[in-house]
């Protein structure tokens, strides 16, 4: 029995050995981090059970190997991994372990990044060299390419040696405007790091604007400089090192409160996090925990649930959306994801297919972030049987022949079924008039049977149309027509979502709302007026122009307000407040307020709250943990205000 289980521990140990290789030496992974997780942790459990560890198991050592291209440098100290946990009650464990011994320990709890290890030596004030991890005894000198970093100092105020441990990363909006005009797109930011830092020409690093952010001192020759993580953000710091400051906390609900909070805005951050990391903060407290063959016993990363995946593509879908957009929809065999099962996942357009190399059918990186639609990345791998996805020539749904316009594919036949009824479940959705009860099915029945061709359509049934129809029972339809009667009385924003004006979303929709206040007064805005409003572009602002200046959009929008529509008052916004008119933008996790109230409190006074920061903000208002938003607004020179201030302000 042995010998079988030894067998399969081999097996297990080669793939992972394979897995390493594409990750680290190639820098092409073939599955996600989450997989690679469950096969190590597979490892583990089986290292455990037989009491052996083989010895080319990646249980025995850290990181991956050294490309030859490089010169290799040995670790002054050896540089551990992280020992990880995916569940509270296992961090809770920790926790309670460590306070049972030192019942005055505190924590620090930090960002958990995801990029590429680095250690950079210091001495007599100069950057001497950089170094991968490696497999933690020794890496590649990669100092050539670190310069080119120009946020990592080059020269530091303090003269003695020192070595400093970060993350090297690329910022998203980086990314992606480096994936617009690569021919070859970057898988994700990990990946893009890699190849920029293990690149032998320094100049192809710096074309990525790659960044460093540091959060340790693993030596330094001073003895007793450094007794705490505070200490060493206080070093960095002073050094001129780019470093995001930790929250101590000294309970496990208060470290569990701060983990929920960065899940939380994670999402708004310019950079890619998949957990947090939490050390002990008194380095007389870590010496005492020691470390294990790999890991230190006094830190711990709390990995997020997994949000990218590999899985197989087996098909394509070309789906008509309300305004004739043909989309592909890749049809996935189902993969767990962010509290999901994924089955279907977007491309954008044969762009977009082109762009990320996908065939049909391949294996491919899936991604899904809280409610966002799933998207696929990249290829991951291709197949024997793997062939380039053509585009239609025909419309899918109505058969019309499709129109080539820009990046994208349409059909402009405006009876197209699908657009029809892809308008009306956009109307009655949540972000418009929020009719419950109708899905999509429902709007399929009511097109074929009840010939409803607009949202105001349904406003004319009566009970007796729906009694035939299959689903529909008497508690159902009186509740469908209490919805409907409800729906009559809703935000002025939400009804101009309902309207389906191009391009026109939630947001521009609250922006018109906010802006005008009444139809009347929409209906008179000037192209000019429209274009002064904040992420309205040119084209845009013609469109909403072009709608309001229709006549026949004008007698269908007086039709649907003759059936009794009310909208609820949004006159009691403040007019003479400090905000009132301003630009705001949110960064960093605030301790009073989540982000929706503070967003709800902002635009009650007047202003408008914005995604990004730019030369048109205000005022920029600053939480814990503010990453590059803040350091924009900082070189713009934007008011920066803090959540204290803030208080103050909307107290006046």
């Amino acid at each position: 029995m042995e010998d079988k289980q030894l067998k399969e521990m081999q097996e297990l140990v080669n793939i992972l050995n394979k897995h390493c290789y594409n990750y680290y030496v190639l820098d092409n992974p073939t599955i996600s981090d989450a997989e690679y997780d469950a096969l190590y942790d597979k490892l583990l459990k089986m290292e455990k059970e037989l009491n052996i560890v083989l010895e080319d198991s990646p249980s025995i050592r850290v990181g991956g190997e050294v490309l030859s291209g490089f010169k290799k440098h040995k670790h002054k100290e050896r540089l551990y991994s992280l020992d990880k946990v995916n569940t509270k009650e296992g961090l809770f464990k920790w926790v309670r372990d460590i306070k049972e011994h030192y019942d005055e320990a505190r924590f620090s709890v930090e960002y958990k990044f995801d990029g590429l290890n680095l250690c950079l030596v210091y001495n007599n004030g100069k950057l001497q060299t950089a170094v991968t991890r490696g497999d933690g005894f020794e890496g590649e000198d990669v100092t050539a390419q670190v310069k080119t970093v120009r946020s990592v100092p080059l020269k530091v105020p303090y003269k003695k040696e020192f070595i400093v441990q970060g993350e090297g990363i690329m910022y998203q909006s980086d990314l992606d405007k480096f994936n617009e005009t690569s021919n070859e797109p970057l898988k994700n930011v990990r990946n893009a790091v890699a190849g920029a830092i293990r690149n032998l020409d320094p100049k192809e690093t710096a074309k990525r604007k790659i960044q460093i952010y540091f959060y340790a001192i693993p030596y330094i020759e001073e003895k007793g400089l450094i007794n705490t993580q505070y200490d060493v953000e206080e070093f960095l710091h002073n050094n001129g090192f780019k470093n995001l400051r930790a929250s101590y906390l000294s309970t496990f609900e208060q470290i569990e409160n701060k983990i929920d909070e960065i899940d939380e805005i994670k999402h708004s951050l310019d950079f890619v996090i998949d957990g947090a990391v939490i050390k002990v903060d008194d380095y007389k407290i870590r010496n005492e925990l020691g470390e294990t063959i790999k890991h230190p016993r006094w830190a711990m990363a709390y990995k997020f649930e997994a949000e990218e995946k590999s899985t197989n593509l087996n098909g394509i879908e070309w789906q008509v959306g309300k305004f004739g957009k043909i989309t592909p929809i890749a049809i996935l065999e189902p993969v767990e994801l962010a509290g999901a099962l994924i089955s279907r996942a977007t491309l954008n357009n044969m762009n977009d297919i082109e762009r990320k190399q996908v065939q049909c059918p391949c294996r491919v990186f899936v991604r899904r972030s809280n409610e966002v639609i799933p998207e696929i990345l990249s290829l991951a791998e291709l197949t024997n049987d793997s062939k380039p996805i053509e585009a239609p020539k025909n419309c899918p749904c109505c058969g019309e022949k499709l129109v080539i316009k820009g990046a994208n594919i349409f059909c402009i036949n405006e009876e197209c079924p699908d657009q029809i009824k892809g308008k009306i479940v956009n109307s009655v959705s949540k972000k418009g008039l929020n009719i419950e009860g109708v899905s999509e099915k429902t709007i399929d029945i009511f097109y074929e049977q009840l010939n409803i061709r607009h949202f105001k359509d349904l406003y004319y049934l009566k009970k007796e149309d729906l009694q035939d129809l299959e689903g529909f029972r008497d508690k159902k339809i009186d509740n469908f027509f209490e919805s409907l009667e409800n729906s009559k009385e809703l935000d002025f924003s939400n009804f101009i979502y309902a309207l389906n004006i191009a391009n026109v979303g939630v947001k521009v929709s609250k922006d018109l709302a906010n802006t005008y206040g009444t139809m009347e007064r929409l209906h008179k805005a000037t192209y000019e007026e429209l274009i002064n409003i904040y992420d309205i572009g040119e084209t845009l602002a013609q469109g909403v122009y072009d709608y309001f200046q229709n006549e026949d959009n004008i007698k269908l929008i007086n039709e649907v307000l003759s059936l009794g529509f009310k909208f609820k008052d949004i006159e009691d916004k403040r007019t003479d407040h400090l905000f009132t008119g301003k630009k705001v933008v949110l960064t960093g996790s605030l301790e009073k307020y989540t982000r929706q109230e503070a967003t709800n409190i902002l635009e009650k006074l007047g202003a408008q709250v914005l995604s990004a920061v730019s030369k048109k903000c205000d005022y920029v208002l600053c939480g814990e943990n503010a990453g590059s938003k803040l350091e924009k607004a900082e070189k713009l020179g934007i008011e920066i205000l803090t959540e204290e201030e803030f208080d103050k302000l909307i107290e006046e």
